[in-house]
């Protein structure tokens, strides 16, 4: 981790935070400081301290910042802070997602990201989830990372409920299964749009590891994708025709309509409704019968 440098580097292209932005900052730093102890991170309490909470050279040390630098940062000076130390000072200030968020904001960084958390869906979705049975639903961010699923939902897609975390993806799916299990029917027409919708949301997530981890895996999974993210085609999200071929219930046809769960930033609920009586009625029956939903193989 770089230290402070030797005096504050001022930004002259007018873009800036404004004094109230920096005055914003200044707070909000002082505020999440406070409320840590040092028993919290470890340290020793100490016999005298003035203020409640850690101190700003014990910030810096944990952080592996430059004190004088930090001092700055929390004086609201107006100094550039890069994303890499933001994310030091959030990690040791235990800033959660809206936090970090707020952190980047105001240092005037907007290109830091922050990941999504799987484990941060309000409790009441798998409720909903539940009630839209027999339709299937599920809860995605933006990256297609399955986040949640009804029974309708895992009995179109045998392998989501036992894929791996790091597999249970709906790009990796589709992608990355041979055609014996892939759920996909329609995927020629389908892929295409799913890489152009995909590419849409990487352009707000640039700088995270994930997002370049799973791009790099798929490019090296499946020369359908590589050839396809070559393209650099767009496109917006909206709803589609998606039809799902099932083992033992044939292909089933939907139309998908998302909704973005505003508790949870990126993350979206997914409605797939039959688009023909046909596909309902496999659905029902696959509902009924556990046994004929389960996969019928493994690879």
């Amino acid at each position: 981790m770089t230290s402070a440098p030797a005096a504050p580097a001022a930004r002259r292209n007018g873009s800036g935070a404004g004094p109230r932005r920096r005055t914003e900052l200044a707070a909000f730093l002082r505020s999440r400081r406070e409320r840590i102890t040092p028993e919290d991170v470890g340290m020793p309490p100490g016999l005298r301290r003035r203020t409640p909470g850690l101190r700003r050279e014990e910030v810096a040390q944990l952080a592996g910042v430059g004190v004088t630098w930090y001092t700055w940062l929390e004086q609201g000076r107006p100094i550039n802070a890069s994303t890499q130390v933001l994310d030091a000072v959030a990690r040791t200030l235990r800033l959660d997602g809206a936090e970090r968020e707020h952190l980047y904001r105001l240092a005037d960084v907007p290109a830091a990201a922050v990941e999504e958390e799987a484990g941060s869906l309000p409790e009441d979705v798998q409720g909903i989830l539940d009630a839209l049975v027999p339709m299937p639903a599920a809860v995605a961010n933006a990256r297609s990372d399955i986040l949640a699923w009804n029974s309708a939902y895992s009995a179109i897609l045998p392998l989501v409920p036992t894929a791996r975390p790091c597999e249970r993806n709906s790009l990796w799916m589709v992608f990355t299964l041979p055609p014996c299990c892939n759920p996909v029917a329609n995927l020629e027409e389908a892929a295409p749009d799913h890489v152009a919708v995909f590419r849409h949301r990487y352009s707000r997530h640039l700088d995270e590891p994930g997002w370049k981890e799973l791009v790099r895996r798929l490019q090296a999974a499946s020369p359908l994708f590589a050839r396809l993210w070559a393209s650099h085609d767009v496109a917006l999200p909206g709803p589609g025709v998606k039809v799902f071929r099932h083992h033992a219930a044939g292909e089933i046809r939907t139309r998908t309509t998302s909704m973005d769960i505003t508790a949870s930033p990126n993350a979206r609920l997914v409605v797939y409704t039959p688009t023909d009586e046909e596909s309902r009625e496999r659905i029902d029956r696959l509902l009924a019968d556990p046994a004929a939903a389960a996969p019928d193989h493994r690879h």
